[in-house]
């Protein structure tokens, strides 16, 4: 809070703004004075306003992602390789593992804590895994070190926090065009006229490159005209 205030004084200054004081009391604009209990701007701006902003992001995040699918990101978050590893858990790790059980066997789970002591300790001490920030990064500085044959089961681990937020923005997004393509014009239509619809509407990025005569050669080649 301290330095969001110090930016804002900053560039209320530099711009001839009036900055009011924060032990001042707060003073309503649009609502009467009398509507508000009296408190310092300090109290104002830090508890009623920024705190209830934060406490409307947490909101919004609870309402999108339910306890398993948070718990899941936590788990992914043990992973996070930025500052060498430093939110690195465990135990965690190990329950995202065991969220993938056609993936990790019952053997691979039971020597993979000896794994990830070796895997951590190797990725601390490595100085070009330093400046590492994403898995990304991780992934390839792994596989450029050829350090993914040395630490194999963790590097499965790392394709498949990699895979996650594709897949789970795929399926969104073809959600999201069922919804609109699908609408009481199409319901009657049969399934493969619509998956051609889907698609189309889906990537339409990369149709949109396609050129109208080499539609309508395509098109008559079908029909045979």
């Amino acid at each position: 809070m301290g330095k969001i205030l110090k930016d804002v004084t900053t560039f209320c200054a530099k711009h001839d703004i009036k900055v009011p004081s924060m032990d001042d009391i707060y003073e309503p604009v649009l609502k009467p004075k009398g509507f508000l209990r009296k408190v310092k701007n300090l109290q104002h701006y830090r508890v009623e306003i920024f705190a209830s902003i934060l406490d409307r992001a947490l909101q919004e995040l609870n309402d999108r992602f339910d306890k398993m699918n948070t718990d899941f990101l936590l788990n992914v978050e043990s992973l996070d390789p930025a500052s060498s590893f430093y939110p690195y858990n465990k135990d965690k790790v190990l329950k995202l593992a065991r969220s993938y059980p056609k993936d990790f066997s019952s053997t691979d789970l039971l020597h993979l804590p000896s794994h990830l002591t070796r895997f951590i300790a190797d990725m601390r001490e490595d100085e070009r895994f330093r400046k590492v920030k994403s898995f990304v990064e991780l992934s390839v500085m792994l596989v450029k070190t050829k350090k993914s044959l040395k630490h194999p089961i963790v590097y499965k681990l790392l394709k498949l926090v990699l895979v996650l937020p594709i897949a789970t923005a795929s399926v969104e997004r073809a959600f999201s065009a069922m919804d609109l393509v699908k609408n009481k014009l199409t319901n009657i239509v049969g399934e493969q006229l619509l998956n051609d619809c889907l698609v189309t509407f889906i990537e339409r990025e990369v149709f949109m490159q396609v050129k109208d005569e080499a539609l309508a050669s395509c098109f008559q080649a079908i029909v045979g005209v």
